[in-house]
């Protein structure tokens, strides 16, 4: 996950934004840059590689700057080089940049026929080219507004201006950023650990938010303009890796980390500029006949999902099975089986022994994981890494959307490597999987209307999940995360089961959330919404425009963003989240620390 630091300083900064950077190490990165004021033009010094690659150059060809803005890059558009590391720099703008833009192809034309010239590869250089072009006829912060407008995607950038000595504009949607409150100093960063070590007041923009800072002030204005007032609260700096920032528990946080954990977990498996999709570790997906998953609670229905992805796309049989049980059914296996082993710590026990198992028998090894040096990591053959950054919550949230995201990159890139696709259509796909970090953030944009329903589901005794197709271990992970935190019995059925049994529980009392975006499914799913209705239970359907459109009377809906089938999974964890997140707090549950529960399951 991409840092970003920015200082408007007293003093040097070049030592600071060093020391800021790496803090911001553990997010994972390919090179690092840094960008100062010197007598009213900006310079940049930047390295591929580690940051001591970046020290080099700096030794070599110091920055004497009390402005400037840092960052560590996780390539995405662009191999990892100098010419594609940040800053980027267009025109009097040099800019540093997290996340995805994802109508970069078509400004980039636009701006060429402008007569404009690009150096890099990157997306994050479309918005300097663009910014630039602005300024001609605008003062900063109009043009960065005006900018803004025009991006489609998820991002946070912080901008510097040539002639604009003691000034650092900055912007997000989707991905974090905060603004730092200092002694006759300003900055910003991608989270509190940047700018921990200079300050312990601290300013969290809302989404769609962007500021001018100086030496003395941040000027924050929302998504429409208006100057607004974001509150500073203290950070305890040796805690900040650790903050909740303006959330009231992780789980808020981590459910709201999703756009930019998606993204950058995206990014180890799509080239954006060539829009081809791949595995990591070199493994060629066309010389298995079948894929075996193994896993446990959340991340089995993360293979569940996957599963449908696997066969749908790619022609790719796929078993899933829960790894406790697994491993003691003495299961029947062929030399040509992948056996991939999902877990956000890479040490839960009985996935690992699973593991273990399938390695045993002279099979292909992978794991699927968030911390990759674990054990899992280091024994599986090929590591296909998730990138969601330290999850704290105990119920799984940002982990699981991610390893989603990496299950279907991975289905993708089999379809590829197995000629399932026509020309042109790994492009496609490729292009759309690259909207789902926007698409999450506008997901969760649900949220208001799912806290109003909270108060009800909070004196429900059972609740009942329904889903179709890859909806169906969606709800199985809703019913999973309302048990977890709120202590309610749930339970999650494919749709169509309904009335093989589960139909007898539904009365009045009973609430029934139906997870359904508008897919070929729907129809019948609408069916299944109307046995419900006919027998006084309350259904709450959560599905996009269309499904509205055609839900059954009397339902209480909730509408998500309308996406591609192959999203809908990642777009709508989101809001089943964040609904057992509202009826937790309801109910002064322990959010974060549910009963009973651990993190990492390490014994059997």
């Amino acid at each position: 996950m991409c840092g970003i630091i920015g200082i408007v300083g007293a003093k040097p900064v070049q030592d600071r934004l060093i020391d800021s950077l790496k803090r911001l190490e553990y997010r994972g990165y390919d090179s690092a840059g840094v960008a100062g004021v010197v007598d009213g033009h900006v310079e940049r010094r930047r390295a591929k590689g580690k940051i001591r690659a970046l020290e080099d150059v700096l030794a070599a060809e110091p920055l004497p700057a009390s402005v400037g803005i840092g960052h560590t890059r996780w390539a995405t558009h662009g191999a990892p080089s100098q010419i594609n590391a940040h800053p980027q720099r267009a025109g009097r703008v040099t800019l540093v940049h997290n996340g995805i833009i994802e109508n970069y192809a078509e400004l980039r034309e636009a701006l060429k026929e402008k007569g404009r010239t690009f150096e890099s590869e990157t997306d994050t250089e479309v918005i300097a080219q663009l910014l630039d072009y602005e300024l001609q006829t605008r003062p900063p912060i109009e043009a960065l507004k005006a900018t803004l407008d025009q991006l489609t995607g998820a991002y946070a950038i912080a901008v510097l201006i040539d002639g604009e000595d003691e000034l650092i504009m900055g912007a997000r949607r989707g991905s974090p950023l905060v603004v730092g409150y200092g002694d006759g100093e300003m900055f910003l960063g991608s989270d509190a650990l940047a700018v921990g070590p200079f300050t312990n007041q601290i300013a969290y923009l809302d989404e769609g938010d962007y500021v001018a800072i100086d030496r003395k002030a941040a000027h924050v204005f929302d998504e429409a303009g208006r100057a607004v007032q974001r509150p500073v609260r203290t950070v305890a700096a040796a805690a900040a890796l650790v903050e909740k920032g303006n959330y009231r528990h992780f789980m808020e946080k981590e459910i709201h980390d999703q756009p930019d954990a998606c993204q950058h977990t995206l990014s180890a498996y799509i080239n954006p500029t060539t829009g081809h999709v791949h595995a990591p570790g070199g493994v060629d997906l066309a010389r298995f006949d079948r894929v075996q998953i193994v896993a446990c609670g959340t991340a089995s229905y993360a293979g569940q999902i996957g599963r449908y992805l696997f066969e749908k796309l790619a022609g790719l049989p796929c078993d899933v099975e829960v790894a406790s049980e697994f491993r003691y059914r003495q299961p029947a296996v062929t030399p040509a089986t992948l056996a991939i082993a999902v877990s956000q710590s890479g040490e839960t026990a009985d996935t690992l022994a699973a593991l273990r198992w399938c390695k045993a028998q002279g099979l292909t090894t992978a794991a699927v994981v968030n911390v990759h040096e674990s054990t899992m990591a280091r024994e599986a053959d090929v590591l296909f890494p998730t990138h969601a950054g330290p999850e704290i919550g105990v119920a799984s949230t940002k982990a699981f959307t991610s390893q989603v995201a990496a299950l279907t990159a991975l289905a993708l890139a089999a379809a590829a490597a197995r000629g399932r696709l026509k020309p042109g259509e790994e492009a496609h796909d490729t292009r759309l999987l690259l909207e789902a970090p926007r698409l999450i953030a506008e997901a969760i944009q649900l949220e208001d209307q799912i806290r109003t329903l909270a108060p009800e589901l909070a004196k429900a005794r059972d609740v009942l999940y329904l889903g179709r197709g890859p909806m169906y271990p969606l709800a199985l992970e809703g019913a999973l995360k309302l048990k977890e935190i709120s202590y309610i019995h749930a339970e999650g059925y494919a749709a169509g089961e309904l009335k093989h049994g589960p139909i007898a529980l539904i009365d009045e009392t009973t609430p029934v959330i139906v997870i359904a975006p508008s897919d070929p499914l729907f129809d019948k799913t609408i069916s299944n919404m109307s046995e419900v209705a006919a027998r006084g239970g309350r259904v709450i359907l959560i599905t996009d425009e269309e499904g509205a459109r055609n839900a059954p009377a009397g339902a209480r809906v909730i509408v998500g963003p309308t996406c591609d089938p192959m999203l809908a999974p990642m777009v709508y964890a989101p809001p089943i989240q964040l609904l057992a997140y509202y009826v937790a707090v309801q109910k002064g549950a322990d959010v974060d620390q549910p009963r009973n529960l651990a993190k990492s399951v390490t014994v059997e």
